[in-house]
């Protein structure tokens, strides 16, 4: 059988689609418990949460994270079935670092610009980048493990989109302790942290999802 053919015999397979449904909402109610529970022992919100809600700058982060985790799991939603189009979701993976740009741009208008490097810097980048790693194992666990329920055409992009609505996930727990909510902060830890976590669900998507 060719794979052209494979594929559209599987793209016709109700109950694949249906199995790889099921497992993946599991994986979404199961990735945000685990990454929950790890946040909870682990570090737990900041001290001054509550006049932290209070400021434009700390609530923003969750628009951006979470931006990222719905369009990236929504991404993940069809990348486990073969035939369906990603589109427009594909492209709505651009909406969050398009919202992040725009927010560190708009504060480098209004701030002195020797204040960009400090603010960009920040105080918590070691901790960014071992914490939002560290909350994404468990999501992106489950989603990869939910992903065998189908049959990705490309098993290393699949992986790298499963990383990406781990991170998204994991970024928006974390987002609720860190100290640094200046846009321009934001944008420089976050993405590393998230494209390390990408990375790896690239390298063991292309191996754990082959078939």
């Amino acid at each position: 059988m060719k794979t052209d053919d494979l594929i559209n015999l599987l793209a016709q397979d109700a109950p694949v689609r249906a199995r790889i449904g099921q497992a993946l909402t599991l994986a979404v109610v199961g990735g945000i418990l685990i990454s929950g529970a790890i946040f909870f022992m682990a570090i737990g919100f900041r001290p001054d949460i509550g006049n932290a809600m209070e400021t434009i700058r700390f609530l923003f982060k969750f628009v951006v994270t979470i931006a990222l985790a719905v369009t990236a799991g929504a991404v993940v939603f069809r990348i486990g079935r073969p035939g369906v189009s990603l589109r427009p979701w594909g492209w709505m993976l651009f909406a969050a670092p398009l919202l992040l740009a725009a927010a560190a741009l708009a504060e480098m208008m209004v701030m002195p610009a020797d204040s960009w490097g400090a603010r960009m810097i920040g105080h918590n980048a070691r901790f960014c980048l071992t914490f939002i790693p560290l909350l994404s194992i468990g999501p992106l666990a489950c989603f990869l493990f939910a992903l065998r329920q189908g049959a990705p055409e490309k098993p290393g992009l699949a992986g790298a989109v499963a990383g990406l609505a781990a991170s998204g996930i994991a970024a928006t727990f974390y987002a609720s302790n860190c100290t640094d909510d200046s846009p321009l902060f934001v944008l420089l830890w976050y993405p590393i942290a998230i494209a390390a976590v990408t990375a790896v669900g690239y390298v063991i998507g292309k191996r754990m999802l082959r078939w």
